[in-house]
């Protein structure tokens, strides 16, 4: 049962967080990068809902059960390019946060991938769906009901 419904919620604080959502999707990144951060995220903080969601996007988006149902161990498999690698690692180092700074090996990490440019949207696609993925586990917002837009 959801605490919170959609209808309950702040008029402008959705859409508001959209917007900034559609900042990261025009981003360099590219959606499938940005779907396995999101589905990184939804599964180091627990969160069902958008669990369901980011699997459903990126199968959507073509991508292979092997690689989903490997995503929780990524480490331990060689099924991720040194990009995406690279990527997950500050995913989870920046979900999991100690109170140390982010280590300098996991920022030289994503240097040869990724510009200075690309790294802030980066953090801040992460920072996005570590506020989506409270925001959906305090509003306990039922997971197995997300449909896929279809685009045009």
């Amino acid at each position: 049962m959801e605490r919170i419904t959609y209808y309950d919620i702040p008029k402008g604080m959705f859409e508001n967080l959209m917007t900034t959502e559609d900042f990261i999707n025009q981003s360099p990144l590219g959606i499938k990068l940005l779907e396995l951060i999101r589905l990184r995220v939804a599964q180091k903080n627990g969160c069902a809902y958008c669990v369901d969601m980011h699997h459903k996007e990126l199968k959507h988006l073509g991508e292979t059960d092997l690689r989903l149902s490997s995503l929780c161990v990524w480490k331990e498999t060689p099924y991720f390019t040194e990009k995406e690698e690279a990527a997950l690692n500050l995913t989870d180092a920046l979900t999991k946060m100690s109170r140390d700074p982010l280590p300098e090996a996991t920022f030289d990490a994503l240097t040869p991938h990724f510009s200075k440019e690309e790294i802030c949207y980066l953090t801040l696609a992460i920072s996005q769906i570590n506020t989506w993925t409270r925001l959906m586990k305090t509003f306990r917002f039922v997971p197995g009901n997300y449909q896929v837009k279809e685009t045009v």
